[in-house]
């Protein structure tokens, strides 16, 4: 295995990956099946609730036909028949009396029960009337089917039907009715669950109401469940005409309803969840076994390999982030392991070495080039401040505006050959600190009096709040500058007629410093590396080219030489702040004899 190379790795790996992928195939073939046979299962419940429903429905519509046929028999053209004559037809209908098991009547044309096939104490001269489906009866002329209804004089859950007896002239003369009982007769064409489990179920939707289930209860009228006790019910009632569902013994059903619009009945079937999962079992089990020993012995070929083959690439890589989080010169990688990593390493370490190299002649030429800039640009950003100042005279507008803006522009100069200087003594370890108790009022104070000149000629205001904050340990110089950078980022970037706020917190044994704006903040895409050298949030606009993207980064350096930290946060405008230890701090404390001594600062 040692003696592979890289690209034999990576092939090994890649033929391990493609029999996982296989792998991955007959497990989306499995999903994909699955989902197949319960949209199948689904749809054929969908087509047996609607069979139902219709089957129902043409039930019906023969005993509503038979009734209306009956009613052609029960006058003489202008009248109902004599009572006696009605009673006698009616024992004859042998046919409606197995459609109309719980009776026939008939009724005048006020609805009044005038006879009957099945005695019922009381129910005749009965008058019904005030039933819905009588009403409708009465005044459509229409034979109508009830809801579900309790007799009034038999006290059983009934379904009625009423058909209309019209003279010739087409008056109503009387009516023929119907009664089927939900206790003993069941209008679904099934009646017990069968072996695999499947429900059929009828609800009243207009009353809450079963009126038939083939459930081991029985059939017949009784009040639905309340809501949350039974899921099936509840789903078929959200408006949902197709979905799975959880009973409450945790069995899950594929339903589907149908409604029967003349009743306001919903069809509902279901069928066990495990209808559609036992025949990918039987299928499916042998193969997901052989695939399940396959995947572990490719998993842990796979991940041997993998660890062999990227543990030099890992290691180089850990060794490639520390040099770019810590610079320094001279690092190098160990140029050992197969031939590309050893080629790989050799050709960083060519490019490491020229690095150092180039970063050797940028030292020297900033040094020398900064070292000889400072003494002419002193001389001259000194005689420019002379001329403004009219040591040699008034000088005319345009030649007193010109010089103004000469020595603005001297003075930036000067500021990025300071910030270049100091940047170079930090990445050289040469730059000291001093650490003493410092009080921070007058640095603050300070700060806010040398940056108001550059926030009035932005529109910029200037505020702090009460100080309160006790003495700390800090190098009070540098600490200014870590502020003036602060200020002078937050008057840059904010907007006309803004408030730039420094506030000053009590943080346990530390003291933070905050610089707030009102501008846009810091953008996402800069956040990572705002306190690298070089970086730059508008990089090509005005603001950037008037620094060199070495603030942050020098700030962020001071703040480490003087234990203290530096950071930033977005929340209506950006907030930069500085926490430096308080001077009581026992962290401060233990190494109190050296706080007046220079510190130098550490190589990178």
């Amino acid at each position: 295995m040692r003696r592979l190379s890289l690209g034999s790795r990576v092939a090994l790996i890649i033929m391990a990956g493609s029999i996982i992928t296989v792998f991955a195939v007959f497990t989306v073939a499995y999903q994909q099946m699955a989902e197949d046979l319960e949209r199948l299962l689904t749809e054929q419940q969908r087509l047996e609730a609607q069979r139902v429903a219709r089957t129902v429905d043409q039930g019906l519509d023969l005993r509503t036909q038979a009734l209306e046929l009956l009613t052609h028999q029960l006058s003489d053209g202008d009248q109902l028949l004599p009572a006696t004559e009605l009673n006698r037809l009616l024992a004859r209908q042998e046919r409606l009396h197995a459609l109309f098991p719980a009776g026939l009547l008939v009724f005048d044309e006020n609805a009044t029960a005038l006879a009957e096939t099945l005695f019922v104490e009381g129910r005749l001269g009965t008058n019904y009337s005030d039933r819905q489906h009588f009403r409708e009866a009465m005044a459509s002329g229409k034979t109508v089917v009830s809801r579900p209804l309790i007799g009034r004089k038999t006290g059983l859950p009934l379904l009625s039907v009423v058909a209309p007896i019209l003279a010739e002239d087409g008056d109503l003369i009387g009516l023929a009715g119907g009664a089927i009982n939900l206790d003993e007769t069941s209008i679904l064409p099934l009646r017990a669950s069968d072996s695999s489990g499947t429900l059929t179920k009828v609800v009243d939707t207009d009353n809450f109401l079963f009126v038939d289930t083939n459930s081991a209860s029985g059939g017949g009228i009784s009040p639905l469940p309340d809501p949350g006790q039974d899921p099936l019910i509840d789903a078929a009632l959200s408006g949902l005409s197709l979905g799975q569902v959880t009973l409450a013994d945790g069995q899950r059903y594929l339903y589907a309803t149908d409604h029967l619009q003349r009743l306001g009945w919903l069809f509902i079937r279901a069928v066990p969840y495990e209808r559609v999962l036992t025949p990918l079992h039987q299928s499916f089990l042998q193969l997901l076994l052989i695939c399940l020993l396959i995947a572990l012995v490719l998993a842990a070929l796979s991940f041997g390999l993998t660890r062999s083959t990227m543990a030099p690439l890992d290691r180089m890589a850990n060794r490639i982030q520390g040099m770019g989080e810590r610079p320094a010169r001279g690092q190098r990688l160990e140029e050992s392991g197969p031939r590309e990593t050893r080629n790989l390493a050799s050709a960083f370490n060519q490019l490491m070495a020229e690095r150092d190299l180039l970063d050797e002649l940028k030292d020297g030429f900033i040094s020398s080039v900064s070292h000889e800039l400072r003494t002419p640009l002193t001389s001259i950003n000194g005689a420019l401040k002379l001329l403004n100042h009219g040591v040699g005279g008034p000088l005319p507008a345009k030649a007193a505006q010109m010089s103004q803006l000469a020595q603005r522009n001297g003075e930036r100069l000067q500021q990025l050959i300071n910030d270049l200087l100091d940047f170079n003594k930090l990445e050289a370890g040469k730059l000291s600190v001093k650490l003493l108790p410092t009080e921070l009022a007058p640095v603050i104070n300070d700060a806010i009096l040398d940056n108001s000149t550059l926030a009035g000629n932005a529109g910029v205001r200037l505020s702090c709040d009460t100080i309160t904050a006790p003495p700390v340990i800090t190098d009070a110089h540098r600490l200014r500058q870590i502020l003036d950078n602060f200020i002078s980022n937050a008057i840059k970037f904010s907007p006309a007629g803004a408030e730039v706020r420094i506030t000053v917190e009590a943080r346990g044994e530390q003291t933070r410093i905050k610089v707030s704006d009102q501008g846009p903040g810091v953008p996402a895409r800069f956040r990572s590396r705002i306190f690298e050298r070089f970086a730059q949030a508008e990089t090509g606009s005005e603001r950037a080219g008037r620094g060199t993207g070495l603030g942050l980064a020098i700030c962020r350096e001071l703040a480490t030489l003087m234990f203290a930290e530096v950071g930033f946060y977005n929340d209506q405008g950006a907030h930069f702040w500085i926490e430096v230890p308080n001077a009581n701090s026992p962290a401060i404390s233990a190494t109190e004899g050296a706080a007046s001594e220079t510190t130098p600062a550490t190589g990178q």
